[in-house]
């Protein structure tokens, strides 16, 4: 193995697109994620410590805390519900819209004739206008 091949094969290996996508993806993920944690830490907990209390739970079984898992949990659905309904939803709706107006610009014109078709469309002209075919060779 020659380690100039082996850099090429890095180098193309490092500049696919999924490899880039998946790099921006996670650094974006990362930098959201805050930001929905402290949504979640700012607005939702402190609406749902109004209405119910302390959201902590202490479930102590032997030496295992069952109520850290509970808690975890909690955390994880209130954040996914957050992404859902705040950030999720609303990206539907928009790309709805968006993909409306384009089917609406597609479906105005009319989809182009196949080759096939065309070819059949000529066929059937010349039988009409009398046109016979030339006879096959033996």
């Amino acid at each position: 193995m020659d380690i100039k091949s082996i850099g090429n094969e890095f180098k193309s290996f490092i500049l696919k697109g999924n490899v880039v996508d998946l790099a921006v993806g996670v650094i974006i993920g990362a930098a959201f994620g805050k930001i929905v944690e402290a949504f979640t830490k700012g607005v939702v907990t402190p609406l749902l410590n109004q209405i119910g209390g302390n959201p902590d739970i202490s479930l102590k079984l032997w030496v295992f805390d069952l109520g850290l898992i509970i808690n975890n949990t909690l955390q994880f659905l209130i954040t996914a519900a957050v992404i859902f309904f705040f950030v999720i939803k609303p990206m539907n709706i928009l790309k709805d819209l968006t993909t409306k107006k384009v089917e609406e610009k597609k479906a105005a014109e009319p989809p182009p004739v196949p080759d096939d078709v065309k070819l059949l469309m000529e066929i059937r002209d010349l039988l009409k206008a009398g046109a016979s075919l030339p006879p096959k060779a033996p």
